[in-house]
């Protein structure tokens, strides 16, 4: 096998941009995870509506004013997709996982498993089950970088991602409203007795997970030009690996462990080929992604920073 420096540093440049929609998304799940226990398996259906809801508004603009510039075509459908993941989410807690806050374990894992599907219904009813494609207002002309390309688009979502997980940690770790994310995620009931409420500070989580997915969601619709109903399942999927190969309840492990895992699958997908000879091609790249989770399981079950949060009884 020939060894090509550009083709290696394009695979690079589209595994950072993968990674950063995979971290976002993750951020989405550790938090949950963090605060709960609870691995909110719905997570990638909020992805997926927040992405329909963006790209609506973007083609009823585009329909009516197709010569606004392409950045309001994207900010007005991601500030009409935010509020309505961040509802969704508000709306998820309180409905279906809530009331089953001291059930077994087992009893809120089977229903965000249910509410995922119950969503992916309702967005084939909303907007069918076709694809949906972006109108043609995003720049198409690359920038070549040592003979590897990178589009407009890669750059903004490469630097936006970067800005909202550091934004995200200074929430968390600097001010008052993540001080008590982190006393409810050390312990409720003793966050309760210093004053925290407990259930606006799960609600909140919840919220600001959506809002991270709706922004992700706008992300990677724009980068591969469509949206479907059924696009959130296998991201939801990848993006829960990111988060267990970072150490699940551990927010720079979400970040660092969707970096990591969209070079594992870009990498993976560019060389697979020429690794087994043509046998697989690139279109395999989706097994990277659970292989990585398997191996993780079995050898570093807490991730590769680890779990912050206490096992609780």
């Amino acid at each position: 096998m020939t060894f090509h420096p550009e083709i290696f540093l394009q695979q690079i440049i589209n595994g950072l941009v993968l990674g950063s929609i995979y971290a976002l998304v993750a951020l989405g799940y550790t938090m949950v995870y963090g605060i709960l226990g609870l691995i909110n398996f719905a997570h990638g259906e909020v992805v997926m509506i927040g992405a329909l809801t963006a790209l609506s508004v973007i083609l009823a603009l585009h329909g009516a004013a197709p010569d606004l510039p392409a950045a309001l075509f994207i900010l007005a459908g991601t500030l009409v997709a935010i509020p309505v993941t961040m509802a969704l989410g508000y709306t998820i807690e309180r409905v279906a996982y809530r009331p089953l806050r001291n059930a077994p374990r087992l009893a809120p894992l089977i229903t965000a498993i249910g509410v995922s599907i119950v969503l992916q219904n309702v967005a084939l009813l909303v907007w069918g089950r076709s694809y949906r494609s972006w109108p043609p207002i995003l720049p198409t002309t690359p920038h070549t970088i040592l003979g590897a390309n990178i589009t407009d688009l890669q750059i903004f979502i490469v630097l936006a991602a970067a800005a909202i997980m550091a934004g995200l940690m200074l929430l968390v770790n600097k001010t008052k409203l993540g001080r008590a994310m982190r006393a409810t995620a050390e312990n409720p009931a003793v966050a309760g007795l210093m004053g925290v409420n407990v259930n606006v500070i799960i609600s909140v989580t919840f919220v600001i997970g959506a809002a991270l997915g709706a922004i992700a969601g706008v992300m990677v619709s724009a980068n591969y030009q469509i949206a479907h109903y059924y696009m959130g399942f296998i991201l939801g999927l990848k993006a829960f690996t990111a988060a267990v190969l970072g150490g699940i309840g551990n927010l720079a492990g979400a970040m660092l462990g969707g970096l990591l895992l969209g070079l594992i699958e870009s990498l993976g997908a560019g060389y697979i080929g020429d690794l087994t000879g043509g046998f697989l091609g690139s279109h395999y790249q989706d097994v990277f992604a659970f292989f990585v989770l398997i191996v993780v399981l079995i050898f570093r079950p807490s991730g590769l920073v680890g779990e912050r949060v206490a096992e609780r009884a």
